[in-house]
């Protein structure tokens, strides 16, 4: 999995991307807020990303911000990194968007079982998505008849929303998704075609 790590400090980038890789994750690295803010724009931006609050051209917190109002915005798995421990700080971070928040004195395990909970939830943010979309393209195929349709008494021809007759066939066909074939039901059979009963032409006085 691709993980965006965008911080100014040199060294504790250099530190982050040392463990990422050492656990098997493929690091983009940022400088500062802008250079993170143009990968994050991309349809194929690294789904999970750690970014530092204090940094040059956008803080973590307005990236995060940013960063959920993009249409794949909510795909994202954001850390905010920082130095700052007060509660307020944590309220604030969540409320912009981000969904963990680690103290850059951390340690290497913690640090590691955070980074695998934010790649599980990816993964089922992802498979999510795709359910959805999978769910839209077949409902945009669903036609489905509501209310109360007009039909005559006598020939029952259905009358549509643009006040036109048509006959039921014509209707269900573009009204439906449902494959029409013509036949007989007894009763029309012996109304009409009651001379071929026996297989024959029935001899008529």
């Amino acid at each position: 999995m691709r993980v965006l790590v965008a911080d100014d400090g040199l060294t504790i980038r250099k530190l982050l991307e040392t463990y990422l890789v050492r656990w098997g994750y493929d690091v983009v690295m940022a400088t500062n807020g802008q250079e993170a803010w143009e990968i994050l724009q991309r349809a194929d931006s690294p789904r999970l990303a750690i970014l530092d609050w204090l940094m040059p051209g956008y803080d973590g917190v307005e990236l995060c911000r940013k960063v959920r109002e993009l249409a794949h915005g909510n795909l994202l798995y954001i850390i905010i990194f920082t130095s700052l421990e007060n509660k307020e700080d944590l309220v604030t971070a969540l409320d912009a968007g981000a969904d963990d928040f680690i103290i850059k004195t951390f340690h290497a395990e913690e640090f590691r079982a955070r980074i695998r909970v934010g790649e599980r939830i990816v993964r089922l943010k992802s498979e999510l998505d795709s359910r959805v979309h999978q769910l839209e393209d077949a409902l945009s195929h669903v036609k489905q008849l509501q209310g109360i349709l007009p039909i005559c008494m006598h020939c029952h021809q259905i009358r549509d929303d643009k006040e036109t007759w048509q006959r039921l066939d014509v209707y269900l066909s573009e009204h439906t998704d449902a494959m029409l074939s013509h036949g007989l039901c007894p009763e029309c059979y012996e109304t009409y075609y009651s001379e071929y009963s026996n297989g024959e032409p029935s001899k008529k006085s």
